[in-house]
């Protein structure tokens, strides 16, 4: 039972990576009505702007976090600025087809940068195990839960406590409505993407101590945050969130109980995104759509 409980201790500390990543997703999604494929690639690029501060510029970690959300921020604004506005109202198909060509150029130019080698990212937290009421927990999946708590927190405080962010919600689910009363409705986009940009780039950075960063870090991860943006609904921040937690308790399980679990879980991550796509469309949180004929 104790094992069991470790296991899912574990989870938790993974599934707030993943539940970070799904809040980007769900970010992109409330303002244009479709996912961003480039959204792993995205935090991958930050991750090795974050490296080169941390590296080269001698510059401690959190100074580097900071710099690093703040270009995210702006590299955000600018790739919807550039990138995105010329297709404001295209078809969800050709928007599509944009994220995933985004895809492709980002990773593209970080390994053109960076090079396809695995590097080792040094982290703000040392992983050591720490004994608690006969649990192991790592000081290392503390810290990132902790930061990610804190960035899910702030971020609800920003949407729920000030104007922009309540003309950003407002922006997002009544466009029209909201440009009659003066919200600049495009640059709410704008700054819809700077955010889920942001808050990709802490995921990165907390991810990549775990792991060693390189190019293609994030695919995988993307993956299960499609999964807990899909089960959480992919409308909801606080469903994505839940999600993230959810999908990183069952992958933990499946990785310890089933035989051959670590070769299976992208396996089941894609399960869990097709289970829940014909049981409840909506995911746990989000509301069905309701058609009149």
């Amino acid at each position: 039972m104790l094992a069991f409980i470790q296991q899912i201790v574990s989870g938790i500390a993974s599934g707030g990576i993943y539940a970070s990543l799904a809040l980007a997703l769900v970010l992109v999604y409330r303002a244009m009505d479709v996912a961003n494929f480039a959204q792993g690639e995205m935090a991958t690029f930050s991750t090795f702007i974050s490296y080169s501060l941390i590296e080269y510029a001698h510059l401690d970690f959190w100074t580097a976090f900071v710099i690093t959300i703040v270009a995210s921020f702006a590299l955000g604004i600018g790739i919807e600025r550039l990138l995105i506005r010329p297709f404001e109202g295209a078809p969800v198909l050709t928007l599509v087809i944009v994220t995933l060509g985004l895809f492709t150029i980002i990773n593209g130019v970080t390994g053109l940068v960076w090079g396809y080698v695995f590097k080792e990212y040094r982290g703000a937290f040392i992983s050591q195990p720490v004994r608690f009421g006969g649990l192991y927990l790592d000081t290392q999946d503390l810290g990132v839960l902790a930061v990610v708590l804190v960035m899910l927190l702030l971020l609800y405080l920003f949407f729920s406590r000030t104007k922009i962010g309540l003309a950003m919600r407002a922006a997002s689910l009544y466009p029209e409505s909201s440009r009659l009363l003066g919200v600049r409705v495009g640059w709410m986009l704008a700054l819809g993407w700077g955010l889920a940009a942001a808050v990709g780039a802490v995921s990165g950075m907390m991810v990549a101590p775990i792991i060693f960063l390189d190019p293609n870090m994030m695919q995988s991860i993307l993956l299960f945050a499609f999964a807990a943006a899909v089960l959480g609904g992919i409308e909801s921040p606080l469903g994505s969130v839940v999600g993230g937690i959810a999908i990183g308790i069952v992958m933990a399980l499946v990785g310890t109980y089933i035989p051959g679990g670590q070769d299976l879980r992208l396996a089941f991550g894609l399960i869990v995104i097709v289970v829940v796509l014909l049981v409840r469309p909506a995911g746990l949180f989000g509301r069905a759509a309701v058609r009149r004929v």
